[in-house]
């Protein structure tokens, strides 16, 4: 290949990796709000002004769309939470990072309907398939993080013994309805769901 050849398919791979970026970037809003069945290559097209053909050759089908859709959005969630919390040491104070970075995420927030996993679980919780298995592998793999730092925790003697998997499960349930409180309105929620975190992480001294 001559090199005005491979510079014509390098702009064209360009082209093609803007365009994906701005179409998912798109997508998760959408799917944000209205679910990832809510996604359709014409709403795509009319939202971002690219054509819905153009947009058809990227994804081919609904259902890869679908799931490059929860891959970004996994993407943006680790730039957002996971990833600046693991700046903090190990144990309590970079498990209270990933809960505060998750709540800067949704009280913003990031995704216009707030928490993009919270809107969707719902919807595909009942419906197998490799829509409903990359959402719960997201979905597991952020408990999964709160409970290994829970474990740590109780190692250093930051907290008292308990049993991570399910103080994983509670905290991750109270962020959740966080959530939809701050889609209605409720300006109260984060110092409420603070006030449950604390009630979680109990010192040993005070057993």
């Amino acid at each position: 290949m001559d090199s005005a050849a491979g510079e014509i398919t390098d702009k064209r791979l360009l082209r093609g990796s803007r365009t994906r970026q701005a179409v998912l970037t798109k997508a998760v809003d959408i799917a944000s709000l209205d679910s990832l069945e809510g996604l359709s290559f014409g709403r795509l097209a009319t939202e971002t002004g690219l054509s819905k053909a153009g947009i058809q050759t990227l994804f081919r089908t609904k259902e890869t769309l679908q799931l490059a859709t929860i891959d970004h959005a996994r993407t943006v969630f680790i730039d957002s939470v996971t990833g600046p919390a693991r700046a903090e040491p190990r144990g309590v104070q970079r498990l209270r990072a990933f809960i505060d970075r998750w709540l800067d995420y949704v009280e913003q927030p990031v995704f216009t309907g707030g928490c993009f996993q919270v809107a969707n679980l719902a919807e595909f919780d009942s419906r197998p398939g490799p829509v409903r298995d990359a959402l719960f592998r997201n979905q597991r793999e952020w408990v999964d993080l709160l409970a290994r730092e829970l474990r740590r925790a109780v190692e250093y003697g930051e907290i008292a013994d308990l049993d991570a998997d399910l103080v994983a499960f509670q905290i991750d349930a109270v962020l959740r309805s966080g959530n939809t409180a701050l889609r209605l309105g409720d300006t109260e929620v984060v110092y409420k769901i603070r006030r449950v975190v604390d009630g979680l992480l109990v010192p040993p001294r005070a057993q």
